[in-house]
């Protein structure tokens, strides 16, 4: 478990936190904040709070790390939210969530997912505050954090109080708003969001399966745990394909006509072989075609996880040169969609 024994507030400008070259204006950091405690697991985010001459409440920005559900944390995407919220009027909120090898290997996906509902119910309850505006919330994510962002957009409108417990299939959000159930919250759209940015994302929690997530291969070794099912070992994909397909974002697809998605940016590195760029090729197709907002950009030479914090191998470069192009397309997105 996180050492997480204290929260504090400090008060810095970015340079400390992160070398970047964007940054333009001071940050308010409130670091650390425990947003819940699920079995005794507290869960921590950070809000960055540009100090801009700006009167009104400020939009929101929610980010989910990646790591295939099995590792890192929410400070592989400090560089990101502290870029963001220094060159634009959007408070950033860097989120941790549950991952599969916590709590001594049970955490079960649909937890997961739930945690990242609950983490955007908490900033909507909370960030005024903060100056934030709870009308005014996008959410983003990459790799494993972009399928956790999507499902937040796609599937926050089927709750349910027994979540996974009982079928019909839902989810329980993490955090609820004091008085509220989740069917109140579904039922007022509680989960409804203005925008969202999904980088190099992955769609079906069926082809994860697929392709033997659950049986095993490096990720789990760097994660020091036994790979197993995402819902435990009593759930497979041959006997409950329901439970996957409930965690597939590309299942909840839906007509414009019927209900309007907020709009989407969707990109991914050309050169990117875990989450290829067909991948979100074949989901922006799918929602044009049902009339949905979105935008696709592809950008060239890039691999994974080019938006992680600091200096990688993997990458052989920092986040500073790797990310510029696609942080100058994100913070283009938010302005345009909050009127910046």
């Amino acid at each position: 478990m996180r050492q997480l024994t204290r929260y504090f507030i400090v008060f810095l400008l970015l340079t400390p936190l992160c070398s970047s070259a964007f940054a333009d204006h001071p940050i308010k950091h409130h670091v650390g904040i425990v947003w819940a405690s699920p079995k005794g697991f507290n869960l921590t985010l950070d809000i960055h709070v540009p100090q801009t001459q700006a009167t009104k409440p400020k939009p929101v920005l929610v980010i989910f790390h990646g790591g295939g559900f099995l590792l890192n944390s929410k400070s592989i995407m400090t560089d990101l939210a502290t870029s963001i919220a220094s060159r634009t009027d959007v408070i950033t909120v860097n989120v941790n969530y549950r991952l599969l090898s916590d709590l001594d290997n049970t955490t079960t996906i649909n937890e997961i997912i739930e945690d990242g509902m609950g983490s955007v119910l908490w900033v909507k309850d909370n960030i005024k505050q903060y100056g934030g505006d709870p009308t005014k919330v996008a959410v983003t994510g990459d790799s494993a954090g972009g399928h956790l962002a999507s499902m937040v957009m796609l599937a926050g409108r089927n709750l349910d109080s027994d979540g996974f417990a009982k079928k019909p299939l839902g989810f329980k959000p993490t955090y609820l708003p004091q008085g509220m159930t989740a069917e109140q919250v579904a039922s007022k759209d509680g989960l409804k969001l203005q925008a969202a940015i999904l980088s190099y994302t992955g769609f079906s929690l069926v082809g994860m399966a697929e392709n033997g997530f659950e049986k095993g291969g490096p990720i789990w070794g760097w994660a020091h745990a036994k790979a197993r099912g995402f819902f435990g070992d009593a759930i497979n994909l041959k006997d409950n394909p329901d439970y996957y397909l409930a965690l597939s974002p590309d299942q909840y697809l839906v007509n414009a006509k019927k209900y309007k998605l907020p709009p989407q940016f969707v990109h991914v590195g050309e050169n990117d072989q875990a989450t290829r760029p067909e991948f979100s090729q074949k989901y922006t197709e799918q929602l044009k075609s049902l009339g949905q907002s979105v935008r696709l950009k592809i950008y060239p030479g890039k691999k994974h996880g080019f938006l992680d914090s600091g200096c990688n191998d993997y990458n052989q470069g920092c986040f500073d040169d790797m990310s510029k192009p696609a942080v100058d397309d994100m913070i283009a997105f938010l302005n345009e969609v909050f009127g910046l």
